[in-house]
Order: structure tokens, then sequence, then C-alpha cells
């Protein structure tokens, strides 16, 4: 059973709320809450078979909607009359949308099993997380399409990224899609990214489908989280369309949705198939328009070289066909001809001679055209308009590798090489920005956070690529009258209440503005407006303090007047003044004034960081210093060296440690810190210099 407020009941709720709204008056929730679920109705179909019904011929039945307005019926649209506008009944394109960890490859694991799409004794968990560091991290990083067959219909399928630094994935595939379903944990309702996904959902006009996962759990609070979800609706200013939602109930662990959780069998994912096909739009096209598709993604094949992929909004497309692209402000980017149409069947792309509107499909024979750009027939002038992508927020320099030990581990390490790569991942990658310097040695990298930025880094890594890369910065703004304006992030932590009061120190430091502190039983909610850079390095601390208990998740929020500079705790740098293998002999007396990050053996150089000092300031050192020989023997020569164990850096880790004067040395097998300025001298004449200013 879908359970929703009563069209009458949350009508006059609605009117109510936004008269209210516009008069600057307080909304009690309390009436929307007691009425909003006590009563249910049945959505119907907005078109119905007129009583005198007949079939023209084979392919065409005349139908009468509900509005009255004749429609023709065929095999593959439905023509109407009035609007001139096709359907395409038996497709559907969604999205399934969450916050991270939710379940989302989990439930199209599901759905690619049931329909047999892949084999369930064949198939590994996650299918849909094909990359590498996906699997490592369990992460959804990239958006993928997947299409599975259901009772003759084709439902298109795009699982994205929950985590809110490839939000950018999300936003460029709404327009590829006709509706979304939306998850929400049973257990932890909805989240700052489940706030952020659905919005942009609502922003394309998309009605959801809302699916509460993981209610088989203990601590499932699903009538909690079902008003949270309806005031979360409330909030972002969904229509009523949009607010008339179906609910469904799933595990997706153990393969199964429901509509009704009393009463309905807890068999299969055919329910879910279901209100798909009842509530999610199939797609419309206009009648005798030329070919036009909107490209949403891109990527690269070894064989057939750039593939453009989207969904074709107007006409039809055969390979061998002329078109062009154009790009979202109108300007013409190039002419080609299409050397390759393919279509997803299951997890892979078959060639196809010829594919229709309304069907989501990939092209190859273009060089330059990319993301958001229209693919449309030589003589069409119109293009597809999108909506812009929300701005980077976070940058970090890609600079030329130049340390003593350069080109002895990678494979690329030119500026050439790095250039063409990052505007390649660029292309692909739309919430990414690059910008080169004027000596065109170093690459701006601007992104929406410190994970976007690991993963392209780590990427790199794989590939051969050496580098260095500059301490994260925020990326700043003025405003109208001259303000210096920051990015702020909400931020919101759930910890047991014995650490409460340690994240309530650590992001009061961090200049965060608590905005609501709630307990329930041993834990508390906590929910701050902190500064995206102060966040850099903090949910690695987060973790540790709490013992990987506390969860914290963080969402752009806006930007705000600049809050000043804070205390990051961080104390002074070993620094090399040698270079070669670092000794056990040397390491030994080294590690009494601070924590080391190296072993004996370890090839180092002038101005490489090997550890963290107990002081405040950066004292500088001799790693590879060696026992003196002699004919003499002592007592002491036989004792053996006892080293303490080093303190080591996740990628993530090492960009938030760093100091604005310092760099990461970035090859295939190693992560080394420095200094900008390697020679001792040249540290000691730069610090003059910022002594007089």
């Amino acid at each position: 059973m879908l359970l929703r407020a009563s069209h009458s009941c949350k009508n006059q709720i609605l009117q109510q709320q936004r008269s209210l709204s516009k008069s600057g008056s307080i909304v009690v929730n309390d009436m929307i809450s007691t009425t909003k679920r006590k009563n249910h109705t049945t959505t119907m179909s907005n078109t119905r078979a007129h009583p005198t019904s007949r079939t023209l011929n084979n392919r065409y039945t005349r139908m009468i909607p509900s509005n009255g307005v004749k429609c023709y019926h065929t095999n593959r649209y439905m023509l109407n009359e009035q609007e001139e506008i096709r359907e395409v009944p038996n497709i559907r394109n969604l999205a399934i949308i969450a916050h991270v960890d939710v379940g989302k490859t989990t439930i199209v694991d599901c759905l690619l099993k049931q329909t047999n799409t892949v084999l369930k004794d064949q198939s590994e968990e996650r299918v849909m997380d094909s990359m590498a560091l996906e699997k490592e991290r369990g992460i959804t990083i990239m958006a993928k399409l997947t299409t599975v067959q259901y009772k003759e219909n084709t439902l298109n399928i795009v699982d994205t990224p929950g985590h809110a630094d490839f939000g950018g994935e999300v936003e460029r595939i709404m327009g590829m899609v006709d509706g979304v379903c939306l998850l929400v944990d049973a257990t932890d309702g909805p989240m700052t990214q489940t706030k952020f996904v659905l919005s942009k959902a609502l922003q394309h006009g998309l009605k959801p489908v809302v699916i509460f996962n993981k209610v088989d759990r203990d601590t499932a609070r699903i009538g909690e989280v079902e008003n949270e979800v309806f005031d979360l609706f409330m909030s972002l200013d969904a229509t009523d369309e949009q607010m008339d939602f179906p609910i469904l109930y799933a595990s997706a662990r153990d393969g199964w949705c429901v509509r009704d959780l009393e009463n309905d069998p807890r068999e299969n994912m055919a329910p879910l198939f279901e209100a798909v096909m009842q509530h999610v739009p199939c797609p419309k096209i206009k009648v005798g328009q030329p070919f036009q598709m909107l490209v949403s993604s891109l990527d690269y094949d070894r064989v057939f070289g750039r593939i453009l992929t989207g969904k074709i909004y107007a006409g039809s497309i055969k390979v061998n066909d002329k078109i062009k692209s154009v790009s979202r402000i109108g300007e013409p980017v190039e002419e080609g001809k299409v050397f390759q149409l393919m279509e997803t069947r299951g997890l892979n792309r078959v060639t196809v001679k010829e594919s229709f509107a309304g069907s989501i499909v990939s092209i190859a024979g273009f060089n330059k055209a990319g993301v958001t750009d229209t693919l449309c027939s030589p003589k069409h002038q119109g293009f597809i308009d999108t909506k812009p992508l929300d701005p980077p927020i976070l940058s970090v320099y890609f600079k030329v590798n130049d340390s003593p030990l350069a080109g002895q581990d990678g494979k690329a390490s030119s500026a050439t090489q790095l250039r063409t790569r990052l505007l390649k991942e660029a292309e692909i990658n739309v919430a990414l920005k690059i910008k080169q310097s004027e000596e065109g040695e170093a690459f701006e990298v601007m992104g929406r956070g410190e994970m976007q930025i690991a993963v392209l880094i780590e990427n790199l890594r794989r590939e051969g690529f050496e580098f260095q890369i500059s301490p994260p910065k925020a990326l700043l703004k003025e405003s109208e009258t001259g303000q210096k304006l920051e990015p702020i992030e909400e931020v919101i932590c759930e910890v047991d209440l014995s650490d409460a009061s340690w994240v309530l120190d650590n992001l009061t430091k961090r200049k965060g503005d608590m905005q609501s502190y709630t307990t329930k039983g041993d834990r508390a909610k906590l929910v701050y407006l902190v500064p995206t850079r102060a966040l850099v390095g903090f949910s690695s601390e987060f973790r540790t303090f709490t013992h990987g208990e506390g969860i914290m998740n963080h969402v752009f929020h806006s930007y705000e007047p600049y809050k000043g500079p804070f205390d990051t705790n961080r104390k002074g740098a070993m620094v090399s003044i040698a270079t070669g293998p670092a000794t056990g002999y040397a390491l030994d007396s080294l590690q009494e004034r601070g924590v080391l990050f190296i072993k004996p053996q370890t090839q180092i150089y002038e101005g490489m960081i090997v550890g963290e000092s107990a002081r405040e300031t950066d004292i500088e050192c001799n790693p590879c210093k060696e026992k003196a020989l002699s004919n003499m023997r002592s007592k002491g020569s036989e004792e053996q060296v006892r080293l303490n164990p080093i303190r080591t850096f996740a990628l993530e880790e090492m960009l938030a440690y760093i100091q604005q004067d310092e760099l990461i040395e970035v090859t295939p097998n190693y992560l080394r810190i420095r200094k900008a300025l390697l020679a001792s001298g040249d540290r000691k004449q730069e610090r003059r210099k910022e002594g007089k200013k």
C-alpha cells in the first residue's frame, strides 16, 4: 500500500503553509505530521480507455485521455494531436539517487539479477562499481548506465555516487533521465547528500519514487523517517505533483521490496518495477523535429576513441549520418559523422544501426564535443538548454616534479603529458576545472572536495605519472561591495555522548557555528556551518577519535564573509639537509626529537621532510649520518638500534597535513613530503623577506 496524504488534506496543508510562509508567519509542523499520513489514496492513471475504443489497424488504437484530448496509441509512440508530443511508453529512464552507503549499488545488483541480466551465481557484489578505486574504497565514484528488460519494457538505470565530492556526477545525468528513485535509510533518515541530490532532481522537474531501504533492521524508525522525508520535500519547495510521491519499503541486501510492509510478501523486486512503470514518466518528444541529443557523459575507448552518451530528445540517428555539435550557449563546436552507434544492454554496449527519440545511446565519431553539448542535424539551429553545474570550492596545484629523485619511478613526468591528462580528465569529469599557470609548469585543479582531488591523484599514480601537489585552498570570491567571501559547508555529526564535547571543541576552533544539538538515547547529533578550508583533514581526525563509530557528513551550503585564520595545531617539521639512504643510527637519535615518517634505507634528499618535530618550529637534521668507525671496541657498540613505529599517512591525510611552504611528491610507488624550496639557504632567505614585510 502506498502511504501518502489524501489530495484534499495535503493540498489544504500546502496552501496554508505557503500562505503563512509568504506572510512571514510561523508554520506549526505538528498539524502536518499528524495528518499527512493518516489517509491513504491510490494514484490513478491519467489516461483511460474509451468505452467505444476500436482498433484502427495493427499499429494504432484510439484512446481518450481523462482530459478529453484525442491521441493515438502506437506500438512505440503516443501522438497527442493538441500538443504534438510523442510518448515512448515502453521505455523508462531513471536514476538511483541517495546519500552515501544507503544501498544504491546493492539495489541495482538486485534488479540486474532478478531480470537475469547477470547470472546470480556468476556476478560479484556491487557489480556496477567497476573501477578499481570504487572496489577498494567501497563507494561509487562515477555515474554508470545499465539497462534491464521488464515485461517487454526497457529500463535505463543510472547508478549515481552518494558522496558530496562527486555531486557533479549526479548533476550531469539529470538531463538524461525522466525520473528518480530516492533511497533513504530507514534508520538514519534524510542526510546532507539526500537533500542535495533531491534538490537537483526537483529543480529538473523530476518526480521521485521514495524507497526506504534497510527496513529489516531492529533500529528502523519508519514512521519518523516518513515525516522527515515529507518535511524535506516541503523545505525544498516541491510542487504538488512531486509531493505526491509513492513510498516503498525494501531490503536490498535480501533482495525484496514491498508496498505494504505489514501485509505484502517479501519475495522480490517486482513492486519496485511496477512502481517505476507507473510513476516514472515515459520519454516525451516533439513530433516532426530533426535529430537532437544532449550529451550527458563522455568516455574513451581504445577502438572507437571518444564516446558521447546521452538521451535523444527528437528524431532518429543512423550510422554514417552527418551531424554537428553545438555548445550549451549555442556556439558551433564541430561537424562529424556517426562512426559507431551503440546502446546499452545490461552491463555492455552493443552496436545498433538506428536509434530513436527517447533512447539513451552512445555515439563515436567526434573529437571535440563534450558534456552539455547538443548533437543535432547540420541544418538544425537550436540547442538543448541545460542548468549550470555548481561551481568548485577547493583547488590544488599540480606541478612538474623537480625533486632530485624525479624520473626514477614514473613513466610520465613532463608538463605536456601532465597537461594533456588533466584536460582529458576535465572533459570526462565536468565538476573539475583546469587552469594553467603563466609559467606553464603548474596547473590549478578545482573541484568539490579533498576526496575528489585524492581520487584524481591516485588514478594518475596508477597510470605512471610523477608530479607534485600543493596544499588545498578554498576558492574565495568577492561580493558586490568588495567583501571577501569563502565557501561554507553544512556538517552533520552523529557521535556517542562521550565524544560530543570533542566535536564541539574542534569545530568551534575551526570557526564553525552551531546550528543545532540534539540527543537521543546515548547518541548526539550536531549540525554546524564550517568553512570549507577548515574541514580539510578533519574527517580523518574524526574517525580516529570516535574509533570509527561516529558518522560525519558535509555538503556545500553557501558563501559567507571570510572568518579569518584558525589554529591547525601543526608542529614543526624535521627537514633533511643531506641526500642518500637514511641510516638506523641517525634515526635512533632523531626519534627523541619528534615523530619519524621514514624507515632506515629510505632514499631521501635535501629539503625532504622526514618527521614531525616536538617544537613549534622546523628543525634541520641529517638522517643519513653513519656511525664513525674505530679500532677501539666499546660495550655500547653491540647494542641494537630500536626504532619506534613510524607515522604513516593516507593521501587525504597528507593533503591536510602539509603547510603552505610544502609540497607532496607523488610517484607510482611513493608519497613524499618536501619543502617547496629544497635548499636550506633559499628557505632562510625567503623567511628574511617575509620578516621585512
